[in-house]
């Protein structure tokens, strides 16, 4: 991350405005211009039929086809796989634009940049040893049973930290690393006598960030090497601790290396561990991550979602595999449709590296791409363990897969799972819909609303109140029938009052990335826009609408012949006649 100070606009603005997105789009994929419009290949889905609106004087995207949108830096963070502030600096870096620095970031991105720097030196120490020293023998041995060559172990700098209790330390602070770094970097601890290394007699995997610094290591004990001189020496595997550049929750091995072919071929393979990682690659399947010494959770899901939407687990077939492929109650991504998420069952129970080993590549690729939905999975899991000879054991399986089913918010999806379930353990659609509304305990789903149509005439109030007309009266929430659009209104009401009559508004400021989209789709809408007069009529016309529905139900419940029921039904007249002069709205 830069040391940006992240409040100023003006450095946001001037990069915007000095940034063309046709251009910046026309280096990712195909760009069709025809006279003022720009359509293009939209590089999030597949398709072949250009489908992504860019409005190159506002600076916005919409793909009408998946629904991914934004500005010129959403575009790189999407198409780049980095946050905002690194797409800040790589726009300001390319349009020749010095931003200004925050004394606080700065110092937090110096700590960062010794910290990575001291790591990155790390990585060729062990590198070095592992491939020299006389006391990594065991390691090279181990790696040679498991088909491992020079080139492969050069190709991912793989090393041997010795088993001195400050090897690296020494090694280090006679190249001129400082004991900040060290400590910064999780290679080191302050005891007694000073810093000693974090990582002993292991062999050593660099974990890199997604943009390729290595920020860790995860360190594997190897046989025949000295225990009593490893720290925690009962621990198969001991990886990097926390620290100010490595967060666990959020890394994920090789996605440095894997995040292009990810993003071209839209699909990830998760696997366990660092040697599963690299058997993948080596049989050809340069898709695969995995998580560093933690329990995969949706921050590894949320950083996948940067570059595609399905994700296939391809964990080891033994109990500790199973489970986690069938871990996820905890997690909210799974069994969201914007995330394909995935199973791949390893045959005869063999971990990718034991399969490539084998010489079995062929077989691990088959089961990747047969990798069946996690839903399916889980709920065929659940199902085994029931006896469906007997009427009994078909109801204790029913309510095990309902209680899968209840998570699943989506109509649509829910109803074709349940025709699933139901052909798994023999019943009728209706007795499984009957379990399922049993199991459900929370609030009913909002999706059949989300994916209803918008209002017509509403959305066309909303595309002429984002120009922000200079004769412009009041627009208020209440001419918005639609509680999407409504929110929309409300959300951009705050900008529309602080913008000058004229100047269309400026929907940056939006934070909720649904309302975002749906602003945003309304902005790049190629319909021409109504006159503002044509809108007002049709605005009054409906705020009289509902007017007179209103008095017309207050005028039944007074009494006839009195004053007050004179003066409202004169009242209803004017209304009714002016919304007859206004014609049809």
């Amino acid at each position: 991350m830069i040391g940006v100070a992240m409040t100023d606009r003006g450095d946001i603005d001037r990069v915007r405005e000095a940034t063309d997105l046709v251009e910046l789009i026309s280096e990712v994929t195909k760009v069709k211009k025809s006279g003022r419009s720009v359509m293009a290949v939209c590089p999030f889905h597949e398709e072949k039929t250009p489908s992504m609106s860019v409005d190159r004087v506002r600076g916005l995207y919409h793909c009408f086809g998946c629904g991914e949108g934004g500005d010129v830096f959403s575009f790189v963070e999407k198409t780049q796989g980095v946050d905002f502030p690194d797409a800040l600096e790589m726009l300001a870096r390319k349009a020749g634009i010095t931003l200004v620095r925050d004394p606080d970031a700065a110092r937090k991105r110096g700590r960062r940049d010794a910290a990575v720097g001291a790591i990155r030196q790390a990585v060729d120490v062990y590198h070095t040893r592992l491939k020299k020293s006389a006391e990594a023998g065991p390691a090279r041995a181990h790696l040679r049973g498991r088909g491992y060559d020079v080139e492969l172990i050069d190709e991912w700098k793989l090393g041997f930290a010795g088993v001195d209790w400050d090897t690296l330390v020494k090694t280090l602070k006679t190249a001129g690393v400082g004991d900040g770094a060290m400590l910064d970097g999780g290679l080191a601890r302050r005891g007694r006598h000073g810093l000693y290394d974090v990582f002993r007699g292991r062999l050593m995997f660099p974990i890199h960030d997604v943009r390729g610094d290595p920020i860790g290591f995860g360190g594997r004990l190897v046989d025949d090497v000295d225990r009593d001189s490893t720290n925690n020496p009962d621990a198969k595997y001991v990886n990097s601790a926390e620290s100010i550049v490595y967060h666990k929750a959020n890394v994920l091995f090789a996605l440095d290396r894997a995040r292009k072919s990810i993003a071209a071929e839209g699909k990830a393979v998760i696997v366990e561990g660092y040697t599963d990682v690299i058997a993948m690659h080596q049989a050809g399947i340069d898709t695969a991550v995995a998580t560093c010494g933690t329990a995969l959770g949706d921050g590894h899901f949320d950083l996948l979602r940067r570059f595609s939407e399905k994700v296939v687990l391809a964990f080891d077939s033994d109990e500790a595999g199973a489970k986690a492929a069938l871990r996820s109650d905890e997690l909210a991504s799974p069994f969201r449709l914007d995330l394909d998420l995935r199973v791949a069952v390893m045959p005869d129970g063999l971990d990718p590296a034991d399969l490539v080993q084998e010489g079995r590549s062929e077989e691990l690729s088959t089961a990747v791409a047969e990798a069946r939905p996690l839903l399916e999975h889980r709920i065929e899991h659940e199902v085994a363990k029931h006896d469906l000879s007997g009427p009994e054991g078909r109801a204790r399986a029913l309510h095990a897969a309902a209680a899968q089913l209840t998570r699943v918010n989506d109509e649509i999806a829910r109803r074709e799972y349940s025709r699933f379930v139901a052909r798994l353990i023999g019943v009728d659609l209706s007795t499984v819909d009957q379990a399922t509304r049993m199991r459900r305990t929370g609030p009913p789903s909002r999706s059949t609303q989300s994916s209803r149509p918008l209002d017509r005439a509403e959305s066309e109030l909303l595309r002429v109140v984002l120009t922000n007309p200079p004769d412009m009266g009041e627009i208020s929430p209440t001419d918005f029938h639609d509680e999407r659009l409504g929110a929309a209104f409300t959300a951009i009401s705050g900008e529309l009052a602080t913008t000058a009559p004229g100047t269309p508004v400026d929907i940056s400021t939006v934070s909720d990335p649904g309302v975002q989209g749906l602003l945003r789709s309304l902005l790049l809408d190629s319909r021409p826009l109504p006159e503002w007069p044509e809108m007002q009529r049709r605005v009054r016309g409906r705020r009289l609408d509902m007017e007179i529905a209103d008095i017309e139900g207050r005028l039944g419940s007074l009494e006839t012949e009195t004053e007050h029921h004179s003066e409202t039904l004169r009242h209803l007249i004017a209304l009714q006649q002016e919304k007859r002069s206004l014609g049809d709205t």
